[in-house]
This record gives structure tokens, C-alpha cells and sequence, in this order.
């Protein structure tokens, strides 16, 4: 069985295949990998992934099955961010090297030979993915477990039940943007400079927070909490009036804009 009549059928069975990728198979080569067979991403998504994850010279970007390595050679010489791929094909990987060197970005794009899903990323400000759903679900934990504020990006499919806090569209090929959030659940005292301190118990799910102040009296009301990486946004509401406190979550601490409030996560027992 040929693999141009594998990825013809393998597309054939995705209900969000577009007609550009059908397109894409009797333009492009196609090389079997060792988790799904490597289609080209179109130049105009490889665009319009870096700048949904707005990308910047100061980004670490890191191309999960990189293939031809158009999205690393873009990232550094567009961009100009230091990007990395990791390719389990030793040709493609051979290719991409030899691209990079024509575009005169070597020093600032590299590529390794191996396993994605073995692979040590942790130094990535920005990740960009173009697998399956099943392959998104099976690197989620790792992405979870990245730098808070993280990018990640992926042509056309998504990760389950995270849902992506951007979308875009280019042509025929949708677009997602999640940012890693800060891990927030828990119980927090927060002191409130010009105020007596108050619990906070806060429950999560991804960048979806939800919580409640502990006690009543005087303690304020929590009317909302927005989560963005590792930026926190807490409405409050009292017999003072509205108040929205920001802050940045770092660990077990919150450390309020202009030091007007912190918070620490208290631990149990």
C-alpha cells in the first residue's frame, strides 16, 4: 500500500480535512513518520501561526515534528527568534539543516533527530504543532506542565476539551492559540494593603477559574477572576465599592501590580 493512497485515505477520515490539504497531497511530498505521515504546512498558516503567538526576537520557538522545517527557518529569519525542531526523519531533518544554511539562519535555527514525545522542550517560549488530535492529547500534560505564559500553536486540530484562547483562520486552514496558565487551584490568603486579609479558594480548570472568598463580615466578595498565563485578574466587590486586583502568579505567590496586594497559597495540614 502506497503512502500517497495512506494519506488520502487518512484525510479521508477526518471530518475537519480541508480541500487545501487534499490539494496540499498532489503538490507536495509526503514522508511517513513515525506517529502520522508529514504534510507541508501552506506558507500562509506557517505566517499567520507565528503572529497569533506574536512572536519576537526575544522567543525560544520549538517545532514539534518539523518536517521540511519551513516553520523554524521562518521563525528566525522573519521573526528573528532562536527556534529549534524536532524531526524524527534523519532526511527531513538533513533537508531542513541544509535550508536553514541557504537562508543564512543556521545559528538561529537548529534541528534534532528523535522522538517529539521524548523530547526535552521545556525552553520554549513558543511551540508550534501541526498533528493529529490524539497526538495534541498526548503531549497536553507536557504542554500543561510548561512555563506559564507558554505559546502554543496548531494547524487545524485541537486539544480536546482545552479550549484555545484564539482562533484564526487563513484560507482553509484553521488556526489555535492556547497560553500555558499559571496552576492557581487552591486556597490563598490574600493581604490587602489598607485592608484585613481574607481567604480565597480558587478551583481550575485550564485557564478557567472559578472561586469564592472564605468567611463573610467584612471580607469582600469575589464577583470574577481572569487567568492569562501567569497573569491574574481578581473583581472584587464591597462595602467599599469594585475593585479589580492584577498580579502575577509565580509558584505558591501572587505578587500584586504596584505592590498593593500579594497572596500566598496556604498548603494543607
Amino acid at each position: 500500500m502506497s503512502a500517497r493512497f495512506l494519506a488520502v485515505l487518512w484525510l479521508a477520515l477526518l471530518p475537519c480535512a480541508a480541500p487545501a490539504q487534499l490539494e496540499v497531497f498532489n503538490e507536495q511530498p509526503i514522508v511517513d513518520g513515525k506517529d502520522v505521515i508529514w504534510v507541508p504546512t501552506p506558507d500562509a498558516a506557517v505566517d499567520r501561526m507565528l503572529l497569533i503567538a506574536r512572536v519576537t526576537p526575544n522567543d525560544l520557538v520549538v517545532d514539534l515534528g518539523s518536517g521540511d522545517g519551513k516553520i523554524v527557518i521562518a521563525a528566525a529569519k522573519r521573526f528573528g527568534a532562536r527556534a529549534r525542531g524536532v524531526e524524527y526523519s534523519p532526511d527531513l531533518v538533513e533537508a531542513s539543516r541544509r535550508a536553514a544554511r541557504i537562508d543564512g539562519v543556521a545559528d538561529r535555527a537548529r534541528f534534532v533527530q528523535g522522538d517529539m514525545f521524548e523530547a526535552d522542550f521545556r525552553d520554549a517560549t513558543v511551540v508550534t504543532l501541526y498533528l493529529l488530535t490524539s497526538l495534541n492529547l498526548k503531549l497536553r500534560p507536557k504542554l500543561l506542565d510548561m512555563k506559564p505564559g507558554t505559546r502554543v500553536v496548531s494547524h487545524v486540530f485541537r486539544m480536546g476539551d482545552w479550549e484555545p484562547d484564539e482562533t484564526a483562520k487563513t484560507g482553509s486552514s484553521e488556526l489555535y492559540l492556547w497560553v500555558v496558565p499559571a496552576k492557581v487551584t487552591g486556597r490563598w490568603l490574600v493581604d490587602l494593603r489598607g485592608g484585613a486579609p481574607f481567604e480565597l479558594a480558587l478551583e481550575q480548570r485550564y485557564q478557567r477559574v472559578t472561586g469564592k472568598v472564605a468567611g463573610g463580615g467584612a471580607a469582600p466578595r469575589l464577583q470574577g477572576v481572569r487567568l492569562g498565563g501567569a497573569e491574574i485578574r481578581l473583581a472584587l466587590a464591597g462595602a467599599g465599592g469594585e475593585r479589580s486586583l492584577t498580579g502575577r502568579v509565580d509558584g505558591d505567590r501572587i505578587e500584586g501590580a504596584a505592590g498593593g496586594w500579594s497572596a500566598v497559597r496556604l498548603k494543607p495540614g
